[in-house]
């Protein structure tokens, strides 16, 4: 399976830790992944949270494309708690510590009221099994959010979890990733 992954462009709640608030993309988010897509060619079957700054764009592109398009909320980005609407400017002014142990560490410190990265990263790979077993063989585009991508990034170029954060993922970007199995059954990537 070839998984090309395009992130949302920018929302009215910009700047802010969204997580599963579902606010709208800006005109320059629509032109972000409209220009994200411009290359992208030979693509069989759309995935999109279901997310409106996922899903608006990914209805329109499946009309235009002619595609199959599946909304899956198990590609949603992670939930923040009570972090969610907020700015890290914000939470330096009234969570500061907890921002910085977050930043620092996210697989062992969770925002109150959120979802916890490990129940986050077996939310994505078992929607990534999923996947790869109904679209063998496809080249599929995964419409989603910016954690999710750094997970499968990070997953895909064999880094460890502590890098998850360092990984850049632009508003509107496009990265591909190539799912292989060997004889064996062993995937590479």
């Amino acid at each position: 399976m070839q998984l090309s992954l395009l992130r949302h462009g920018a929302t009215e709640l910009s700047g802010a830790f969204r997580g599963s608030l579902d606010d709208p993309l800006t005109t320059q988010g629509w032109q972000q992944m409209w220009q994200g897509v411009q290359a992208l060619s030979g693509v069989e079957q759309l995935v999109s949270s279901p997310l409106q700054r996922c899903c608006l764009f990914a209805e329109k592109l499946a009309f235009q494309q002619q595609l199959p398009l599946t909304l899956d909320a198990n590609w949603q980005e992670l939930h923040f708690g009570d972090w969610e609407g907020k700015t890290a400017a914000e939470l330096m002014q009234t969570a500061e510590a907890e921002l910085t142990q977050f930043w620092q560490d996210p697989l062992h410190f969770t925002p109150p009221n959120a979802e916890p990265l490990t129940a986050f990263i077996q939310r994505i790979e078992a929607a990534l099994a999923q996947l790869q077993a109904t679209c063998k063989g496809k080249h599929v585009l995964l419409i989603s959010h910016g954690g999710v991508m750094r997970y499968l990034l990070l997953k895909a170029r064999g880094l460890p979890l502590s890098h998850l954060l360092q990984i850049e993922v632009p508003h509107g970007s496009l990265f591909t990733i190539d799912y292989r199995h060997s004889l064996d059954g062993t995937e590479h990537v």
